[in-house]
């Protein structure tokens, strides 16, 4: 950790951040913010918009994005509720009810693939921009889970609670099912060919084609996995809420595209680290539950929690703009 916070301005930027926001809540709100209770019930919030922020980053690295994680999400928690309520009713035998939660979690996760494979498709057999293609995607799904449901929602979900609102030793289940996914996503990216290429086609994707890579197939897959993490959102949603519908999450794509940029991924492509997006959603983690306690009495919290990532978001987006140049200008002095 010290070795990579050393070779990196921008993670050493962004971890002295957060422990700024870590310490300056704890300081104004002593009696609730540095408390076991307070960090577990943060690590139950951050666990779904994290796994989503996972997917958009592996999509930006490529130079992409993908609009539609949360829609994929909704209809991924929408089949698994409704496997689960057809299934398990109220009554049911522990083995029906093992059965129905299984298939309800390989069926969810078979919409999130099959969802992501088909914006691969758009994307890259068709021609069709990344985020022109996952709106128009985000739209479908979300279409096609308000069809499903008629506009309502799925509510009563018992048997799938424990895993949305459990822990083990301490610590939230969703939050180790994110930790997991995050060291995949960790060693994917560092120690697979399938990394490489991703950070080569988001770089140079002629380049990366006439150096022998296949970019249409590698896409597909990046998207493929992307829809695989924003189903398994989905399920993480389901378990903590009890309830799935069509609407929920309605800020969680920007609140991840946030996350992924603040924790350094390049919007351009062909940059980004783990480490920098976990800095990044702790970071704002940290300052919407603070800030929630500071301002609980105050009607226009909401408003002034939003403000502030944004400032946040642009004030390092301006540091690391002017550690760039002044990089850049020591670098033209030797040179010359």
């Amino acid at each position: 950790m010290l070795s990579l916070l050393r070779s990196d301005e921008n993670i050493t930027r962004l971890f002295v951040i957060m422990l700024v926001i870590l310490i300056s809540m704890s300081i104004a709100r002593p009696e609730v913010f540095p408390t076991l209770q307070n960090f577990q019930s943060m690590a139950f919030q951050c666990s779904e918009i994290g796994i989503l922020a996972l997917g958009i980053m592996l999509t930006m690295i490529t130079g992409g994005i993908d609009l539609s994680v949360n829609a994929i999400a909704n209809l991924a928690g929408i089949t698994a509720g409704l496997i689960l309520t057809n299934m398990a009713p109220a009554g049911s035998t522990p083995e029906t009810i093992t059965l129905a939660i299984i298939l309800a979690i390989v069926a969810a996760l078979l919409v999130g693939l099959i969802c992501g494979a088909f914006n691969g498709f758009l994307i890259t057999r068709i021609g069709i921009s990344p985020i022109l293609a996952t709106l128009g995607t985000m739209t479908l799904f979300s279409g096609l889970t308000i069809g499903i449901t008629k506009g309502t929602g799925i509510f009563g979900i018992p048997e799938f609670q424990f895993l949305g609102n459990g822990d083990f030793f301490k610590i939230p289940i969703p939050f180790i099912i994110f930790i997991v996914m995050a060291i995949f996503i960790s060693i994917l990216l560092n120690r697979t060919t399938l990394g490489m290429r991703l950070y080569l086609i988001g770089t140079n994707p002629v380049a990366s084609k006439f150096s022998g890579v296949d970019n249409r197939n590698v896409l597909l897959r990046v998207y493929a996995l992307s829809g695989l993490l924003s189903s398994i959102a989905g399920i993480v949603i389901l378990a903590r809420t009890n309830s799935a519908n069509a609407d929920y999450g309605g800020s969680y794509v920007l609140m991840a595209i946030l996350i992924a940029v603040l924790g350094g991924v390049d919007v351009a492509g062909g940059f980004g680290k783990i480490s920098g997006m976990l800095l990044g959603l702790f970071s704002l983690q940290f300052l919407s539950t603070g800030l929630n306690m500071l301002l609980a009495e105050y009607r226009g919290a909401n408003f002034f929690k939003i403000f502030s990532w944004g400032f946040l978001l642009i004030a390092i987006m301006v540091i690391n703009y002017l550690s760039a140049q002044r990089k850049m200008k020591v670098k033209t002095k030797h040179i010359g």
